[in-house]
């Protein structure tokens, strides 16, 4: 039979173990997590983000709020200050432009950048790739000389081509351009280089490609042409014109070939890096990462569109082929 008194203190124990209990699941920190970018955030992505960011135990309506904005020019400045007023854990920014309205708000919250187009060392974001020493860390690709790959795939692609269109903006794309035109001479193709900034250039660059008796289009990578790659691929199909991007993104939304890393892929990336970083890692002693896996992907369904037959050397070395 159960001692009274052992009864007794157990209940007693068990009284006073509620409320601290309570009291603990009261005072559990929730973490805030800024998100910034220029564009809306692709649904798919934000997904991978936020279930990597589970697996190191941070879940929205828990223990983890996520305050996102997205916005150009000044308003993507006036968001940056915004997250930095609200004292976030760390912010996650998508594009040069984030990380340069980020970086100018901040030098002491962290940050977690995903820039495909420039080089952290040479913007000054940090000291090294291995050791960035301030607080900002997360993945750039910063490989201009992809885009001359890109270049050599479209010839293969289109043997005769000799003339193509360059659609890219020459402040943020200035050394894939340079290595583009690097590339061209060494394939004796003549480059045009066609500016676009805005939402609105796409259309009206593919219709001077077209006038101007371009047989391809090379995309330089940008947040702009990544969120309009749906709308690129048709209006280039549209125009027959044969076109090659980095984000394999572009193939997949029905453009016809891209050979580059899977974006989806860094936002998870990313999110592994916002986790440690909540849990007390300083991200100046997280390295920089890059891209490691490239795809090559063509989708043949566009191919078809286009009037154009793979090349067997190029499907044979393609990782995905879209029927």
């Amino acid at each position: 039979m159960m001692d009274r008194r052992a009864f007794l203190w157990g209940l007693t124990l068990g009284a006073l173990a509620k409320p601290r209990a309570a009291e603990a699941q009261q005072t559990a920190k929730i973490f805030r997590v800024g998100v910034l970018g220029p564009t809306p955030i692709n649904p798919t992505f934000f997904a991978a983000f936020k279930q990597e960011l589970s697996q190191f135990g941070y879940s929205e309506g828990r223990n983890l709020v996520i305050e996102y904005r997205h916005g150009e020019g000044r308003l993507l400045a006036e968001f940056a200050a915004e997250l930095v007023r609200l004292n976030v854990d760390v912010i996650f920014a998508r594009g040069p432009a984030a990380v340069t309205a980020v970086n100018n708000a901040t030098h002491t919250i962290p940050m977690v950048a995903l820039d495909l187009e420039s080089d952290p060392v040479a913007m000054g974001f940090v000291r090294s790739l291995a050791q960035p020493a301030g607080n900002i860390t997360g993945i750039f690709l910063d490989l201009p000389e992809l885009s001359g790959k890109q270049l050599q795939l479209l010839k293969e692609v289109v043997p005769q081509l000799s003339r193509v269109a360059v659609l890219g903006d020459s402040v943020l794309n200035g050394p894939q351009i340079r290595a583009t035109e690097l590339a061209a001479r060494a394939l004796a193709m003549h480059l045009v280089i066609l500016e676009v900034r805005t939402t609105s250039d796409f259309n009206r660059a593919l219709e001077d490609a077209r006038k101007g008796q371009s047989r391809g289009v090379l995309l330089l990578s940008s947040p702009l042409v990544f969120a309009q790659r749906v709308q690129i691929g048709a209006l280039a199909i549209e125009r027959r014109l044969p076109t090659v991007s980095m984000f394999v993104e572009f193939a997949e939304a029905g453009g016809l070939m891209a050979y580059g890393p899977s974006v989806r892929e860094t936002y998870r990336r990313c999110a592994s890096y916002v986790g440690k970083i909540l849990q007390g890692t300083k991200p100046g002693v997280l390295p920089i990462e890059r891209p490691e896996r490239f795809e090559l992907v063509i989708n043949l369904r566009a191919a078809k569109a286009l009037g154009l037959t793979i090349p067997q050397s190029i499907l044979s070395r393609a990782d995905r082929a879209i029927e």
